[in-house]
C-alpha cells in the first residue's frame, strides 16, 4: 500500500503479507521555472496554489477562474492559478498579485506555497502533504471525499468544501483559515514525517525479498 501510516494508520487487522510502505515519489532530476513564476514568487509574500489537475470541464472553466479569483481578493491572497487540462480558463484576465501556469512539478512548487488548494486526488494530495504547508481540498467525487476528511482530521487544513458547494464567500473564508498557525503548524510537522519515509525503497525492498 503505497500511502504513509502517518496519514492512514496501518490497521491492526491487516495479515501479514500487507505491508504499509509510505508514498511512491519519483521526482524529476531537475527543473527550471519560467522567469515569470521566479518574478512572481520572488515580488511577495508565499502566494497560495489553487488547481484542479485533469478535473473539470471547459464549459466552466472560466466560470470556476472567476469564483476563485473573488476568493482570493476577498481573503487578500496571493496566488498561482494552475489551468491544468479543464479546470480554469486559461485565457482569462488576472488582477494583480496571481499568476497562472499551466502546470509546474509539485515537488519544486508546493514548499513555495504558502498553502495548496486542489481536487484531493491522491497523488496531489500526497504531495501537498510531503510539502509540510496547509491544505484545502475541494473534492469533486470518489475518494477525493476521504483525502479532504482525513486532512481536516489531523489538523492539516480546513475543512473540504465539495465543489458543488463552492462559492467565492465560503472559498474566502477557508483562504484566511488557511493561515492559523495551528494549521501551519500541524501541515510542517506531518510533511517532515512523511518525507522521512521512502516508501519507493521499502516497496523495492518488501518485492525483492519474495524472489529469495
Amino acid at each position: 500500500v503505497g500511502c504513509s501510516r502517518h496519514v492512514f494508520p496501518h490497521p491492526g487487522d491487516w495479515p501479514a503479507h500487507v505491508h504499509q510502505t509510505g508514498y511512491w515519489f519519483l521526482d524529476e532530476p531537475a527543473w527550471t521555472p519560467p522567469s515569470e513564476l521566479s518574478a512572481f514568487l520572488e515580488s511577495g509574500p508565499a502566494p497560495v496554489y489553487v488547481g484542479f489537475g485533469s478535473i473539470g470541464t471547459a464549459s466552466q472553466a472560466e466560470a470556476t477562474t472567476r469564483l476563485v479569483v473573488e476568493a482570493c481578493q476577498r481573503a487578500g491572497q496571493r496566488a498561482v492559478l494552475a489551468t491544468g487540462w479543464h479546470g480554469m480558463s486559461g485565457s482569462l484576465a488576472l488582477p494583480p498579485g496571481m499568476l497562472r501556469i499551466e502546470s509546474a512539478p509539485h515537488a519544486w512548487l508546493f514548499p513555495r506555497m504558502a498553502a495548496v488548494v486542489h481536487h484531493g486526488g491522491a497523488g496531489t494530495t500526497a504531495a501537498g502533504l510531503r510539502a509540510g504547508v496547509p491544505t484545502l481540498v475541494i473534492p469533486h467525487g470518489n475518494d477525493q471525499f476521504a483525502w479532504g476528511r482525513r486532512i481536516f482530521e489531523l489538523g492539516a487544513g480546513p475543512r473540504p468544501i465539495p465543489r458543488r458547494r463552492l462559492t467565492a464567500i465560503n472559498l474566502a473564508g477557508a483562504l484566511t483559515a488557511l493561515r492559523a498557525p495551528e494549521l501551519r503548524a500541524s501541515a510542517a510537522e506531518l510533511g517532515q514525517r512523511i518525507r522521512a519515509e521512502d516508501g519507493l525503497t521499502e516497496a523495492a525492498r518488501i518485492i525483492l525479498g519474495t524472489l529469495s
